[in-house]
């Protein structure tokens, strides 16, 4: 075995066997006679690459697929071989470089021209390496691939490989024979997807259906994204809505520094209450008002629970410190109220609003008299 190394401006060149390996450590790059190359560990990286895809393509149509990346790729070995007398000679040539490079040590065991028939031996292929690591044996497809492709160049006609023996599973050695195929690679590609040609419809109507299924629950979930905001648009407008209806039945008006007044129109119910009772006590902090007048012009009618909902509003405001004054009750309002049998000496009434205002406004100026 001959080898020499030498050192070229950063860059390492070795020749062994007469194929020169040239490492260019500056750029990163590796070329073995002229040609970029690349090295990968077979017991993670090989394993890993060629392990992702027989799981992506199964078993059979990974072996047809690499055997065909191996006879597509004879172009420059061809060139190779034929650059000697006989293929034997080229071959066995060719041998060396595929040991240095890792692929195995290649033999033609046999060569029969009139049959057109070879037979081969790789000991320690690089496929048979890593399938041990990974201990299966799927056949060392690619190095079949290759031999099937230049006996197809060497014979003149398609020609078929048939390895023999297995070194993944034990065997000394890879072994290949090679001869004139009937079928081409091709058709039996074909073939195997004829035979799946079923599932694969199966399966082109299964994903059909899961898109289908997927946009309309995309469709879907658009409509209901959509008609949230329309409700949440609606409930705003109904939320601003009942805020102005709130202002307008409880239009609480400062008259006066000091003095809020508050119409009291139609009919008071609980509900109503509550609100005004809320809106009248923040407006009495918000002010710091002394007065609240309730006018009560423009309620015509009254009951037992509307008249005790009047009192506890002037009870609420009293607690925080101001006084409660209710104007404007109409007669019959009095009358019924009479009849009713309700206590509202305690409460301030005046006659009108503008009395109460009178009443209000001459007791803040008393107070700041200190009268």
């Amino acid at each position: 075995m001959s080898t020499s190394s030498e050192l070229l401006d950063k860059r390492i060149r070795v020749v062994v066997e007469g194929m020169a390996i040239e490492w260019d450590l500056e750029n990163g790059q590796c070329t073995w006679a002229g040609v970029p190359s690349v090295s990968m560990f077979l017991p993670s990286s090989v394993v890993g690459l060629m392990s992702g895809f027989q799981r992506m393509a199964g078993t059979e149509r990974f072996n047809l697929a690499v055997e065909s990346g191996g006879r597509l790729s004879i172009d420059d070995d061809w060139k190779y071989i034929s650059g000697y007398p006989t293929f034997e000679e080229g071959f066995k040539a060719l041998g060396l470089g595929a040991a240095t490079a890792g692929w195995g040590v290649w033999h033609v065991l046999s060569l029969d021209r009139e049959r057109k028939e070879a037979r081969f031996r790789v000991v320690n292929g690089w496929e048979s390496v890593y399938q041990k690591e990974l201990d299966v044996c799927w056949g060392s497809s690619m190095i079949a691939g290759k031999l099937a492709g230049f006996c197809t160049r060497l014979f003149g006609e398609e020609c078929d490989v048939e390895q023999t023996s297995f070194a993944a599973r034990g065997d000394a050695h890879d072994e290949f024979t090679v001869r004139p195929s009937t079928t081409s690679l091709e058709d039996r590609l074909q073939s195997l997807l004829d035979e799946e040609r079923a599932t694969k419809t199966d399966l082109a109507i299964a994903l059909h259906k899961l898109k289908r299924e997927v946009e309309e629950r995309a469709r879907i979930a658009e409509e209901l994204q959509r008609t949230e905001q329309e409700l949440r648009d609606k409930l705003s407008l109904i939320e601003r809505q009942q805020h102005e209806l709130r202002a307008l039945a409880t239009p609480i008006i400062q008259v006066w520094d000091g003095v809020l007044t508050l119409p009291l129109i139609g009919t008071l119910d609980g509900v109503r209450a509550g609100v005004i009772t809320e809106e009248l006590l923040d407006a009495i902090v918000r002010t710091g008002s002394r007065y609240a007048i309730l006018d009560m012009t423009g309620v015509d009618s009254i009951d037992g629970e509307t008249a005790d909902h009047v009192i506890r509003i002037i009870r609420a405001v009293e607690l925080l410190g101001a006084k409660g004054v209710i104007t404007g009750v109409r007669p019959a309002v009095a009358a019924l109220i009479t009849s009713l049998g309700l206590e509202l000496s305690a409460v301030t009434t005046l006659r009108n609003l503008r009395e109460g205002l009178r009443m209000c406004i001459q007791s803040l100026s008393d107070k700041a008299a200190g009268v």
